[in-house]
């Protein structure tokens, strides 16, 4: 008998998986203000999880595509000059109610659309561990490939230049992470919590990480233990997993800004 025909190790390996990739992304996204446009991708996969049902192609595929343009058509118009708040607001409630309408009118499948805005992490099988493992060592590579021009990018884009970096590209790296890393936590944690998933490990780690890379490192370490201990309230207490991992974390984050306060007194 194999460890992964325990649907609990399945489901804890996959939720490391999206940890690991999600949180040095996630720091980018909280040194960067990008909170919002991490928000307006992941709502957007709602509409792909539709289309790719529609057009009968692969969910994975079909998430990761929506959510790409989304964050490409984002970055775009923002860097012309659109106001980012509103234009953010915008998008990702526009595209989270156009996809569960657009679920709503398929005809012939039925799918569960809260397993897509929640996530489903018990139901992962081994085609989707491989996915998310998969996808989690590409971005993983590729931020590890362009880690220090990321960085020189989002601390000065005028040192950046002066170096030979391109801000604009590095952006477009990170908008191709970003949609990465939605298609594939999407089942893990769902559409409305991955989100969260970037932002809460990366801000944990803030208070404790006296360096970029070290800053990273305690967000994996962050989000890890949040999968362990959300994984854990749901099989004790019956209660939703994706909702329970997202408060773990937010339970770690509560825990070190107060130890970073005691620490500073």
């Amino acid at each position: 008998m194999s460890l992964l025909d325990s649907f609990v190790i399945r489901a804890l390996l996959a939720g490391l998986g999206v940890a690991l990739a999600a949180a040095p992304l996630g720091c980018f996204v909280v040194w960067r203000r990008m909170a919002y446009f991490s928000d307006a991708t992941a709502h957007a996969a709602i509409l792909g999880v539709a289309l790719a049902l529609a057009l009968s192609v692969n969910v994975f595929l079909g998430v990761l595509a929506v959510a790409g343009i989304m964050a490409l058509a984002v970055s775009t118009l923002t860097s012309r000059g659109h106001a980012m708040d509103t234009l953010l607001g915008v998008a990702a409630h526009s595209a989270l109610a156009a996809g569960l309408v657009a679920v709503s009118l398929i005809s012939g499948v039925r799918i569960d659309p809260m397993a897509y805005l929640f996530g489903d992490i018990l139901s992962v099988g081994r085609g989707d561990l491989a996915l998310i493992w998969g996808g989690a060592a590409a971005i993983l590579a590729l931020l590890a490939w362009r880690w220090q021009a990321l960085l020189t990018a989002t601390v000065n884009p005028d040192l950046a230049y002066a170096s030979g970096i391109d801000p604009r590209r590095e952006q477009m790296v990170l908008t191709l992470a970003l949609a990465l890393v939605v298609a594939v936590a999407i089942k893990v944690v769902g559409a409305l919590l991955i989100g969260a998933m970037l932002i809460i490990p990366a801000a944990a780690a803030r208070a404790v990480g006296d360096t970029p890379e070290r800053m990273a490192a305690f967000a994996a370490g962050i989000g890890a233990l949040s999968v362990f201990g959300g994984l854990q309230a749901s099989l004790s207490y019956d209660t939703p997993t994706g909702p329970s991992i997202v408060s773990a974390a937010a339970v770690l984050f509560a825990l070190t800004a107060i130890a970073a306060r005691l620490l500073r007194r």
